[in-house]
């Protein structure tokens, strides 16, 4: 038998969670085609790759992410890849660029999840030749993709587009039984064409941009119990999952997305997967509800689990550019001007803004993501070098006793987004986050790949999963053993949405990531910068774990070698567009 591809004599994990073994494998035409205990004959084989002492693992699944804009740019996506994702999903949050207008989805991207307008906007003009599903499909599949891609129809995509954007986003107005059954008929096409579901938001604080419904809250958050439920209905019909997003300040939220999945007597149960599972620091109690109430749902019927970022939750900002400040009223009205400079500036320096501000901020209790603590913000850049690694709260201690909020809004007045800070959200404890990693109610992604590039990089989210599980097998307590990290990382949730992905057994696709495990060490805690060409240059937060990935394949082609992206990534299409089975 010849081989396009071996690898040989790694430590081999499927993607089931079965016990690992050293194997050789064999890559004919994209597919595995052998798995053996014996050396293969490499007689004739174009490629041999080494993997003695490395482990040989399916390539992960990446479940949450905004890639809808820059994989049309970009589709090699290389920044994913070089971490071993090799399936990336995308229409998170309600938002996808299938049927929206170039200008309306400039709005729904850009300000909710930090994507420059202006590019979304230039490359939906330049690029965007489809109208229905099946033709979006299509000029994906003639892209050439680095990872696989799966994808949502998002909800704001198609109420924003059958409403137009002003009419789905004010209160006063319901939509009318055609643009209902529009909607319903644009879910069904996306569903034919093998999308894995629909992603729904009620986060109230994710935001348009643009000026003609600026601050509105996206379309998804106006839609009333009779809309979601015909949606659902749907989803529910064909087996696909409904991603969620609660309002975090309302609790029947969070309980009326949760129990949609449950079936009452009705089969299937809803597939529902919900934002998110996290180690809050503002609400401690909070991360132990999650798993209570995805087995209380799952008792009665349901099918729930919630999304989870397996690492701190550790983000930047340049001045006051961060998203969580959308929570509370003065942050809102803040972020509301980030189009207008000068305008606000003079806000964050009046006095009754101030006030305001200080108000928020003091408020402690209640549903909240920031925990609103400048005393736990440290400052990493500022033309002002006698603050760097300083906390904005001993700042105003050394400045004369001043309010932890003057102290930071003092800098960002003086220095705008030249001073630079970072603080840690969430999944800030090592134990109750091993837990949430280990409970079948939560499903571990939430990478938000391709968004906020200038506050987060989990692009190596699973590469830190595996390094915790490792060293936490040599303690006396393990949490969870490598090959069921394996697992919750790849095959769990490629079954779970029914995609052809996440296994690495004969017959499978030749998705695949080789990992050094000696090299699973601080380097993957590094972040860098790197420009994004198709969004002018913004310097995007990235990791460089280049010595602990050895090399990663799609569909039998090597993406990655050494760290590196290849020449084939972006010039040659390796990944595909997968279809939900369910």
């Amino acid at each position: 038998m010849s081989f396009d591809t071996i690898v040989r004599g790694g430590r081999w994990f499927d993607g089931t969670g079965a016990p690992s073994a050293v194997r050789h494998l064999g890559i004919r035409d994209g597919r595995v085609v052998a798995v053996s205990e014996e050396p293969l004959d490499e007689t004739g084989c174009p490629r041999v790759i080494d993997a003695t002492g490395l482990w040989v693992l399916p390539g992960m699944v990446d479940i949450h992410t905004h890639y809808d804009v820059e994989v049309l740019v970009q589709p090699g996506l290389s920044e994913s890849l070089r971490h071993g994702i090799t399936t990336t999903f995308l229409g998170s949050c309600s938002l996808s660029t299938v049927h929206a207008a170039p200008e309306d989805a400039g709005d729904l991207f850009g300000r909710v999840e930090a994507i420059p307008r202006p590019y979304v906007v230039g490359a939906l003009e330049q690029l965007k030749t489809w109208t229905t599903a099946g033709e979006y499909v299509t000029a994906l599949e003639q892209l050439p993709l680095g990872p696989n891609v799966a994808a949502f129809i998002g909800h704001s995509d198609i109420r924003s587009a059958r409403m137009g954007l002003a009419r789905s986003t004010d209160p006063a107005v319901k939509p009318t039984a055609s643009e209902l059954a529009r909607m319903e008929a644009d879910l069904v096409d996306a569903l034919d064409e093998g999308f894995i579901g629909m992603s729904s938001q009620e986060l109230m604080f994710d935001k348009l941009d643009g000026e003609t419904c600026r601050s509105r809250t996206l379309p998804s958050t106006y839609a009333k119990g009779k809309e979601r439920r015909r949606l659902n209905r749907v989803l529910r019909r064909r087996g696909r999952a409904l991603q969620g997003g609660p309002d975090v300040a309302k609790p029947q939220s969070l309980a009326r997305m949760a129990f949609s999945s449950a079936g009452w007597g009705r089969k299937p149960a809803l597939k529902v997967s919900l934002l998110s599972a996290a180690d809050i620091k503002a609400i401690p109690m909070v991360a132990h509800l999650f798993p209570l109430i995805a087995r209380t749902v799952n008792r009665c019927g349901g099918d729930l689990r919630f999304q989870h970022l397996p690492v701190p939750f550790e983000v930047y900002s340049d001045g006051i550019a961060l998203p969580v400040f959308e929570e509370f009223g003065s942050g809102a009205a803040a972020l509301h001007l980030s189009n207008q400079i000068e305008e606000q500036r003079a806000l964050l320096a009046d006095e009754d803004y101030r006030r305001w501000f200080r108000k928020d901020y003091d408020k402690k209790y209640g549903p909240r993501v920031w925990h609103r603590d400048f005393f736990d913000a440290e400052i990493t850049e500022c033309p002002d070098a006698d603050v760097v690694g300083r906390t904005f709260g001993q700042v105003g201690v050394e400045r004369g006793g001043i309010h932890p909020v003057d102290a930071f809004l003092d800098l960002v007045v003086e220095h705008g987004e030249k001073v630079r800070w970072r603080t840690t959200i969430s999944n800030h404890r090592p134990k109750v986050l091993d837990k949430l990693t280990a409970d079948p109610g939560v499903q571990l992604g939430f990478s938000d790949a391709g968004a906020h590039l200038r506050n987060m990089a989990f692009y190596n989210f699973g590469l830190r999963l595996l390094r915790r599980v490792r060293d936490a097998e040599s303690t006396p307590r393990p949490f969870m053993s490598v090959e069921h990290a394996v697992h919750r990382l790849t095959g769990e949730l490629a079954d779970w949405y029914g995609l052809d992905a996440g296994h690495l057994r004969v017959g499978d696709r030749a998705d695949l990531v080789v990992i050094d495990p000696e090299r699973l060490d601080a380097s993957l805690d590094e972040y860098a910068e790197a420009p994004v060409p198709a969004f002018g240059n913004l310097a995007r937060m990235v990791n460089r774990n280049d010595a602990t990935v050895a090399a990663v394949l799609v569909g039998g082609e090597l993406v990655v070698a050494d760290g590196v992206p290849t020449d084939v990534v972006g010039a040659r299409r390796t990944g595909s567009f997968l279809r939900a089975t369910a």
